[in-house]
């Protein structure tokens, strides 16, 4: 579906509805974006749902959703919403920021699109991007979330969902698996089942990220990268920069 034109939409004036003045102007739009995500999962959607499922004015709503259209974060047309996957991110955290759950915002997702959005950023920064990679190493079947190879690295991302409750305790057991599998993964190649540049080249730097859907408690855990997902274009862009700084698994291996 076409984005309506927001070059025209540029430097209108919006008015505020006044009903968005008798309640808490945050829980108005917290309450907006949840329905939208929750509404759009599947694809576009009518307006008027997204307005009954928020219990707000439709006024309000209305100006909401324009509001959001100006920013480009989504599609209005012929009464319908839509919302592509990276804006959906977005609109995400806006929710998180204006106070919604992270476990409910969460099981708004895709977990598609924390994949995706990874992908995206790798690819945008010259990455060669693979998602959920299988392979074989000591007997067992592994698999990594989203591998992105540019000579020399190969950064190898954990995608997570947050949920309450999440100490640094447990952080560190999903940094220690990410990290034996990243090691696994660099042990397993030069391998031929594998369809990606680093499996032909002389050697590599494997990077372990995690990629959250929030802002959390440290950026390193155990020297691995915490990175929040609108954060990752950036952290991509300033990795081989401050490579020293992070675990890495240098790898040296021979052609097939």
């Amino acid at each position: 579906m076409g984005a309506t034109s927001s070059k025209a939409a540029k430097g209108r004036l919006l008015i505020i509805p006044s009903q968005i003045y008798g309640e808490s102007t945050l829980l108005v739009e917290r309450n907006l974006l949840i329905s939208a995500l929750k509404l759009t999962k599947n694809g576009a959607i009518n307006q008027e749902d997204i307005k009954s499922d928020a219990k707000i004015p439709s006024s309000a709503a209305s100006f909401l959703l324009k509001k959001l259209q100006l920013e480009g974060l989504i599609y209005l047309k012929d009464g319908l919403v839509e919302i592509p996957a990276d804006s959906r991110l977005k609109l995400a955290v806006r929710a998180l920021q204006l106070g919604s759950d992270v476990e409910q915002v969460s099981d708004l997702l895709h977990w598609q699109e924390f994949e995706s959005m990874a992908s995206i950023a790798l690819e945008h920064n010259g990455y060669v991007t693979a998602k959920n990679v299988h392979f074989k190493n000591a007997g067992k079947r592994w698999e990594i979330d989203v591998v992105g190879c540019q000579k020399p690295l190969v950064i190898c991302v954990d995608c997570k969902q947050w949920h309450h409750g999440m100490h640094l305790s447990s952080l560190r057991k999903i940094v220690d698996a990410q990290s034996t599998r990243v090691a696994a993964f660099a042990e397993s190649l030069p391998s031929k089942a594998l369809d990606l540049p680093c499996t032909k080249w002389r050697a590599a730097v494997f990077v372990p990220v995690i990629l959250s859907l929030i802002h959390v408690c440290v950026k390193f855990c155990d020297e691995v990268p915490v990175v929040p997902v609108l954060a990752f274009q950036d952290f991509i862009h300033q990795l081989p920069l401050n490579l020293d700084a992070v675990k890495s698994f240098p790898r040296k291996f021979e052609h097939l």
